[in-house]
């Protein structure tokens, strides 16, 4: 049989001594969790910023994918659809002058929004000699300022 030793053990005089088991101190856990703060405050702010970027990185994908869209309008129809026409709507809902319209339209899912769901601008004859411009407003959705908010062009 083994020799089971007691949480206390009895001194010659009498007094109870209590063993002492591992742990961590007080120390030791404040140390630990001062490292967790300031990993998490070189992290958090890098981590933040990450989803209002995603949102520009998506509606600059959105703009290239409505231009293929109004590339593949002019090639069934001769050219890019007017202001006239209804601009960007003319890719959604068949003008009365498009000759060969794509059945279904040209893009799924309604009218073309950015990633913070405003519509997308559609200007023809576009700027600097380009056949259209086509951009959005960004995240505050007006025209004009800056980072988010800053309007997003297509670049052919």
């Amino acid at each position: 049989m083994m020799n089971e030793q007691p949480d206390s053990l009895k001194t010659g005089s009498g007094m109870t001594r209590i063993k002492h088991t591992s742990g961590f101190t007080l120390i030791e856990v404040m140390v630990v969790i001062v490292i967790l703060g300031v990993l998490a405050a070189l992290i958090v702010p890098n981590v933040m910023g990450r989803g209002e970027k995603a949102k520009v990185d998506t509606t600059v994908i959105k703009l290239q994918s409505v231009a293929g869209s109004l590339d593949q309008y002019k090639l069934d129809n001769g050219k890019y659809p007017s202001m006239q026409e209804g601009g960007l709507d003319a890719l959604v809902n068949k003008p009365a002058s498009a000759k060969n319209w794509l059945p279904g339209g040209y893009v799924k899912g309604g009218y073309p929004k950015d990633s913070w769901d405003n519509e997308l601008q559609y200007v023809i004859p576009g700027t600097d000699g380009r056949s259209f411009d086509l951009y959005s407003f960004g995240a505050d959705g007006q025209s004009g300022g800056e980072g988010t908010d800053a309007d997003i062009y297509y670049q052919p």
